[in-house]
């Protein structure tokens, strides 16, 4: 049987985070940014709720709600802004494409990007993925519960970037999730193993531990128990 797999876009296959900094030095100014960037902000506790599920995540600037509506209103006002940013790891579009063909996966990109000039945002990021090698992009623009979204597309595995978002899969469906966590592992939030999350330093690892299970799940091996052996997962732990 197929994987069907979710990918998040910002955090995991785009980076996102350098041209909002890039576009923040436009707006605030670089000697703001900058006394900014000596006041990081801790990392997120998967248990807590999101405080703004309107927009996606800014990048570690201790911004005040005033200067994120002014960041967020200057790139709203940027043609295709969503087709400007670079991947995260170079070729990683590409090889996610080829996987996908090879072993007939399933696979579906979410996204919370808000609106702005030029196409929507599906759009934009269907051209961005076409343009990066993946053809033919199944995107959902979403907002709300991961977990409920995987649960409705009978989702086997979820990508992300965010404890809290793999936390709603966990909760709300019975999809596996995967933390891409790039930071320092000083910052990963100490519930997360506890919450069962699965954790992977690149989407390149994550290709990787894919593969693996998928060839032991046509073997008959079992594909969630190999992928919870693969991540250093014990059963779900009650929540």
């Amino acid at each position: 049987m197929a994987l069907r797999i979710a990918f998040d876009l910002d955090g995991v296959l785009a980076d996102m985070e350098s041209e909002l900094l890039r576009q923040a030095g436009i707006v605030l100014g670089e000697a703001e940014i900058q006394k900014l960037q000596q006041r990081v902000e801790p990392a997120p506790d998967p248990s807590a709720d999101p405080s703004n599920d309107d927009v996606p995540p800014l990048f570690r600037l201790d911004l005040t709600p005033r200067q994120q509506r002014k960041l967020w209103r200057h790139v709203e006002s940027i043609e295709n802004f969503w087709e400007t940013l670079e991947e995260l790891e170079p070729g990683v579009v590409s090889r996610l494409a080829q996987t996908a063909a090879e072993r007939r996966w399933e696979i579906i990109f979410l996204t919370k990007r808000p609106e702005c000039a030029g196409g929507t945002a599906q759009v934009q990021t269907q051209r961005w993925l076409r343009a990066k090698g993946f053809p033919l992009p199944s995107v959902y623009v979403v907002q709300g519960s991961r977990g409920r979204i995987a649960a409705a597309l009978a989702l086997d595995v979820v990508i992300d970037d965010r404890p809290e978002n793999c936390l709603d899969v966990i909760v709300d469906s019975p999809a596996r999730a995967i933390l891409v966590w790039r930071d320092d592992e000083k910052r990963l939030p100490p519930t997360a193993r506890r919450l069962g999350l699965g954790i992977v330093h690149s989407v390149g690892q994550c290709l990787d531990i894919l593969t693996q299970i998928d060839e032991s799940d046509r073997a008959g091996g079992g594909m969630m128990t190999k992928l919870k052996r693969l991540l250093g997962l014990k059963e779900r732990a009650a929540v």
